[in-house]
């Protein structure tokens, strides 16, 4: 696994139809194979208003006028992403329902003509919170970032909408589950069963 990174991202959308609706922000946070950070950005990505639907536009606080000013292309944020992923290795899109993200990510380099930076693997939260659920026997009642968030003690109440706290609250609750996903040493008074061998009277 040394030959991979992973790239924690989430992306904010004017909505959920990639052929409807822009990206807004995207923020990624870039880990080595053992999860160490190795760097994090965050964009604010210029999009068209008419592709931000009102629903979204509240949920994520977007307002025309701040990203208007504070706003770059798209082809220029997916420059930047490119020039912060390390270059050596096999880099694993990672985050909560990423494959959402990966799709609109996919759609904004083919527009742009901007050769995919990304492994085609995925890693997700969701996948990893249900694995420990069914591990401790606990029933999941969503696997939402907000839920596996808010069982892991990391977080209470509502979880806001902007993409670098989103991506970082990502990792820390996916740091949080692998920790408790270790594996377990068998007690040191424990005696193995023995086997029985067919035909044996013993």
């Amino acid at each position: 696994m040394t030959e991979f990174a992973f790239a924690f991202l989430d992306c904010e959308f004017g909505g959920l139809d990639p052929d409807l609706h822009d990206i807004t922000e995207v923020a990624i946070i870039v880990t080595d194979y053992r999860l160490v950070e190795l760097g994090a950005r965050e964009w604010k990505v210029r999009a068209r208003p008419d592709r931000i639907s009102k629903e979204a536009a509240e949920i994520q606080g977007y307002d025309a006028a701040v990203w208007e000013a504070e706003s770059i292309p798209v082809r220029q944020v997916l420059g930047e992403i490119v020039e912060l992923l390390p270059k050596d290795k096999k880099v694993v899109p990672a985050g909560q329902n990423v494959r959402m993200d990966v799709i609109f990510l996919e759609r904004a380099f083919k527009a742009c003509e901007v050769p995919f930076p990304f492994d085609y693997h995925v890693i997700d939260l969701a996948t990893l919170y249900y694995a420990w659920s069914l591990v401790v026997g606990e029933t999941v009642p969503a696997l939402s970032l907000r839920q596996a968030a808010t069982t892991a003690g990391l977080v209470q109440g509502a979880v806001p909408h902007r993409a670098l706290a989103d991506a970082r609250l990502t990792l820390e609750t996916f740091r949080h589950y692998v920790g408790r996903l270790a594996p377990r040493r068998a007690p040191e008074d424990a005696v193995e069963a023995p086997v029985a061998v067919p035909g044996s009277t013993r």
